[in-house]
């Protein structure tokens, strides 16, 4: 008996090509896109152990938990850490990252997060990555939670090294990711005798096999479900225009800070400023003496299904998100995901404290999408 998902033809290495292309297309890239068969840590790992080795020095921004993982592997390779912290309820500016170039002109290479889900902030690339070209710095981003949620312009950005995941506002797989690769960092990752060679981690070597051969062998065996989930959350962003489903996910992330603002209760927002946090999650503070993950389980009670969780590690006590992307970023998840904090909050304090208004939560969602 055949199954629709377990007995498919192969996938051919013009098709893996094909998708390749349309990821380029959605990075607003000219340079070499691949297509790695693995979650996003995969590539991100593989183009800090290409690009950093001992004699060095890099500036990894930390707005946080996936700058801290970054810091820990360039220093791993062997390379200078400068490490530029920001607190996590705000955003790194151009001119924290040029004064950090500037103190130590021997960067040459610059890790940055585009969007951090965990902590709900979003960076300001186009400005960041004009004072890294002017430096001279590799620039790698990771974009896995903002492409699709907020413009990503990988060239215009000077972006050597773009990172994405389909998982988050594609609405796609978590098994798959991709990174484009811009011909100067080929020429560091070549340079480089450290660099992952003959390795799962490799960028080299799906440049020489699959690139420089044409893109007419595969290296190895696709992950084929993934690569088709891949290319089915490509054609419904193509479908919707990526305008639209920008434009869903800004809606979204501005419904839920104005809902959690009108609900009270001493829930407000993580991040201070609206310009500073990202389309694709909303981080909210837990008010004083209520656990963020208590709250949070409360809250699930209700519906399982709702994209809320507790932060992760320290934040863990104080920090609910609101993952609003992909499927999620809807009016109706928005609302709720509102209405089911604001109950939990109700409950866990047994109607005593600063009271929550549900009522006008929901209509201040809808306004704000509206």
């Amino acid at each position: 008996m055949t199954h629709p998902l377990l007995d498919l033809p192969p996938l051919t290495a013009e098709r893996f090509a094909a998708i390749e292309r349309r990821v380029a297309s959605l990075l607003a890239t000219g340079n070499d896109v691949v297509i790695m068969q693995g979650e996003a840590l995969l590539p991100l790992e593989g183009c800090i152990r290409g690009g950093a080795r001992p004699g060095s020095t890099a500036l990894n921004v930390v707005t946080g938990p996936y700058g801290q993982t970054f810091g820990n592997w360039l220093r791993d390779c062997g390379a200078t850490v400068v490490d530029l912290e920001v607190p996590f309820h705000t955003a790194v500016t151009a001119a924290q990252v040029e004064h950090a170039l500037a103190a130590h002109p021997g960067i040459d290479f610059v890790s940055l997060v585009h969007a951090e889900a965990a902590t709900g902030n979003t960076n300001p690339v186009a400005a960041i990555g004009e004072v890294v070209r002017a430096h001279g710095a590799l620039f790698m981003l990771d974009a896995v939670a903002s492409v699709a949620a907020e413009p990503l312009l990988t060239d215009a950005w000077g972006v050597d090294l773009c990172v994405i995941g389909a998982q988050k506002a594609m609405g796609g797989p978590a098994g798959v990711s991709a990174v484009s690769v811009s011909e100067r960092a080929w020429e560091r990752f070549a340079a480089n005798p450290r660099a992952p060679r003959r390795s799962y981690l490799s960028l080299l070597d799906w440049k020489e096999r699959w690139i420089e051969g044409g893109r007419r062998a595969l290296p190895h065996a696709p992950a084929q479900l993934e690569m088709l989930a891949l290319e089915a959350c490509l054609e419904r962003i193509e479908a919707a225009g990526p305008d639209s489903v920008m434009a869903r996910h800004a809606s979204a992330a501005a419904a839920t800070r104005a809902g959690a603002l009108a609900l009270g209760g001493g829930l407000e927002p993580f991040v201070h400023e609206a310009a500073e946090a990202a389309p694709v999650a909303t981080t909210l503070r837990a008010p004083a003496g209520i656990d963020a993950a208590g709250l949070v389980t409360k809250a699930l009670t209700a519906d399982p299904s709702l994209p809320l969780i507790a932060g992760g590690g320290a934040l863990a006590a104080e920090m609910i998100r609101v993952n609003h992307y992909g499927a999620d970023a809807t009016p109706d998840v928005v609302r709720t995901s509102l209405l089911a904090l604001g109950a939990a909050l109700d409950a866990l304090r047994g109607g005593s404290g600063t009271p929550v208004d549900l009522e006008a939560a929901a209509r201040a969602a809808d306004e704000a999408w509206r």
